[in-house]
């Protein structure tokens, strides 16, 4: 189920912070039984690509220890969670919100695509893995009323997600470079490592562009006449100067949820941009 990742599914909550209705008990009520609807779901699509990639796993000297490839799960119990969990799921999510279960499903359907054939394919695994992300940040605006959610913030959950996914393939590249990359992930044998550097160049520059944007067009009511989110911009720009720095120089990266649970400098630039953020929507209708 690797609980770690699902740090990656916050992002549920980006269409109630972002529309103003952080406290309305009711609208985070939703969307956080959203949020454990949509871990149960992403955990049990992980069990599927562990079971897909149980022999390529036992080669890779992290992924072997996991619950599926290390023996400590068996193969029929974790056959039968991938199937019966999902259902569980989406059935709770037909019961308060359709659109929701429709997303739900979409992701499903990708991330089985994902696993059986698309992260084979160098190029369209980075961008799978993005377009997930994107799922998951439209499944919080569906699964309540919102009013003024902007679209760069799908620009820039994308950007951000192919930004770590990109990264992350750098580093898988460097730290199986004796030959056996392909042994580990397929899609790595249709890489190198001018062309991943280059596409990181290319998605920091424009995650960067389109958060700066978003800070200046968004449409919401509660920035209206205001260029306020723009003093947020610098801790966007840490962070990814930061990360950055634990690809390049700690040679980092090759597990973005772990370097997210363990980089201190990162999480707290990452902390002072939520609290600023929310301190711009917020604080000005409470005084």
């Amino acid at each position: 189920m690797r609980p770690k990742q699902w740090t990656k599914n916050v992002v549920i909550y980006a269409g109630l912070v972002f529309d103003g209705q952080l406290f309305n008990p009711n609208a985070f009520l939703t969307v956080t039984l959203s949020f454990v609807l949509l871990c149960l779901l992403v955990g049990s699509i992980y069990i599927v690509n562990d079971l897909v990639d149980i022999e390529r796993d036992r080669q890779h000297p992290k992924k072997r220890l996991r619950a599926i490839p290390s023996g400590q799960l068996p193969i029929p119990l974790a056959i039968g969670a991938a199937i019966i969990i999902p259902i569980v799921a989406i059935g709770t999510a037909l019961l308060y919100s359709r659109a929701f279960a429709v997303v739900l499903i979409a992701y499903l359907v990708l991330q089985l695509l994902y696993s059986f054939v698309l992260k084979n394919i160098a190029i369209l695994d980075v961008m799978t893995i993005t377009a997930g992300f994107v799922l998951r940040v439209a499944a919080g605006v569906l699964v309540i009323s919102v009013q003024a959610f902007s679209p760069w913030l799908y620009a820039c959950s994308a950007l951000l997600s192919l930004f770590l996914a990109v990264g992350k393939r750098r580093q898988e590249l460097l730290e199986f470079n004796n030959g056996n990359a392909s042994s580990v992930r397929k899609a790595l044998e249709n890489y190198n490592l001018p062309l991943l550097d280059d596409m990181l160049r290319l998605v920091t520059t424009s995650t960067f562009i389109a958060y700066l944007l978003y800070t200046i067009e968004t449409p919401s009511i509660l920035l209206a006449g205001t260029n306020l989110a723009l003093i947020t911009v610098p801790f966007v720009l840490y962070a990814l100067f930061r990360y950055l720095y634990l690809i390049h120089v700690q040679g980092e990266g090759s597990a973005p949820d772990e370097v997210l649970l363990r980089d201190r400098p990162l999480q707290i630039a990452i902390l002072l941009w939520g609290l600023t953020f929310i301190a711009i929507l917020y604080l000005p209708g409470m005084l």
